[in-house]
């Protein structure tokens, strides 16, 4: 046999291993299930029709669909495969039980859709080590509060980092006496709750707080005409407290004084915005338009990044869900938010730090923390609750 024909199997068998040390192993699958509510009275079409500020505009899932197709080649290359799947509970009776069966079946991640109740139901019915809880669309301080819970993350951002940032920048502003107008419900009086905070913190005086009542009835004539409301009071500018939005739209330029309106309408502080121009902003902006068909807001940003930081945890830490969970819990976890800084999350109560966009429905003014305001660790603890002053007592 010649030489050159003993060479040929060895050559073959060289160019099989190689192939073979080439391709791909079977990437391993981590599964996230977006969780939603049928019922869910933020989605009411009537309500999605009237676009009221600072509202849902659509489904969280959107958000993490584009999440998802972002994370891909990141993943693939670390031998992993993120699997987004939509389940939905007919009703609140049922996001306990169907949350528990995606834990129980493997789901190590999931994103809450949901009012605050149905995320305390759903956390409460997760064990640790089962699964992490992302809550992308309730900004109930409480859930971050006393009823925080060791597997629930959120990355919306909570009622009184909101607040918090609108105190900034009405203090940097120098618009040290505000009007503050707010709504009847449960919902109302906790955002009002959370602007008076704020306001004492950040050193905004009410020059008068007073209720406002949507209604035709003459009886309630003061309480539901703008004009009446906004009169009798010197001010620098008035905060509205209006969780679903409806008085709030029709504040601005309708105030017995020429003033700027803030809070539920005029000037917000989101955690995103259509028109945000930096970190990367338009070309996500672009993304999200295009898979959705519609401008991204603050909860589509909540469920984006949500995904992404379990993307980061998978890639960074591959040992598992264990280990994964541990880093994201403990803000060892970094993400980039596409809004300047890194982003972790606060060990002490699980909420996603991160820079607020202060906004009108035309564009973004300007960023919290204002500047000037410092924290000796991390300027953004300056929005919400610090270690301190939290009133989470779940176990780390």
């Amino acid at each position: 046999m010649t030489e050159r024909a003993l060479a040929l199997p060895a050559l073959m068998l060289a160019l099989a291993l190689a192939l073979a040390l080439a391709a791909p192993l079977h990437a391993a699958e981590v599964r996230v299930a977006v969780v939603s509510l049928a019922d869910d009275a933020r989605h009411a079409p009537r309500r999605l029709a009237q676009r009221y500020p600072d509202q849902p505009h659509g489904r969280a899932l959107d958000g993490a669909q584009v999440a998802a197709a972002e994370a891909r080649f990141a993943l693939e290359a670390a031998g992993q495969s993120l699997r987004l799947e939509a389940q939905q509970a007919r009703s609140e009776a049922e996001v306990a039980t169907l949350v528990a069966a995606l834990a129980r079946q493997g789901t190590r991640f999931i994103l809450l859709d949901l009012p605050p109740a149905s995320v305390r139901a759903a956390a409460g019915a997760v064990r640790p080590g089962e699964a992490l809880l992302f809550n992308v669309s309730a900004d109930d301080d409480g859930l971050r509060g006393a009823g925080c819970a060791p597997v629930l993350l959120h990355t919306l951002p909570s009622m009184r980092m909101r607040a918090d940032a609108l105190m900034q920048y009405l203090a940097a502003r120098k618009w040290r006496r505000a009007l503050l107008l707010s709504g009847p419900s449960p919902a109302d009086a906790a955002q009002r709750d959370a602007l008076v905070g704020a306001a004492r913190r950040f050193g905004i005086a009410w020059s008068a707080q007073r209720a406002f009542r949507l209604s035709n009835d003459p009886r309630e004539r003061d309480q539901a005409n703008v004009r009446l409301l906004t009169a009798g009071a010197e001010y620098d500018v008035v905060v509205v407290a209006d969780a679903d939005g409806e008085f709030a739209r029709g504040l601005p330029y309708a105030t017995q004084l020429p003033r700027p309106v803030v809070g539920a309408s005029g000037l917000g502080a989101q955690a995103w915005h259509w028109a945000w121009e930096r970190n990367g902003g338009p070309q996500l902006n672009r993304r999200f338009a295009r898979a959705a068909g519609r401008p991204m807001t603050g909860y589509d940003w909540a469920a984006w990044v949500a995904v992404k930081a379990i993307a980061e945890s998978v890639v960074r830490q591959p040992a598992g869900f264990a280990a994964q969970a541990q880093a994201l819990g403990a803000g060892q976890v970094v993400v980039d938010g596409f809004k300047g800084p890194p982003l972790s999350f606060r060990r002490w109560d699980r909420q996603l730090r991160q820079p607020l966009l202060l906004a009108h429905p035309d564009g973004v003014v300007g960023t919290a923390p204002a500047d000037g305001v410092l924290h000796p660790k991390n300027n953004l603890d300056t929005l919400g609750a610090d270690e301190a002053d939290t009133a989470c007592r779940a176990p780390t």
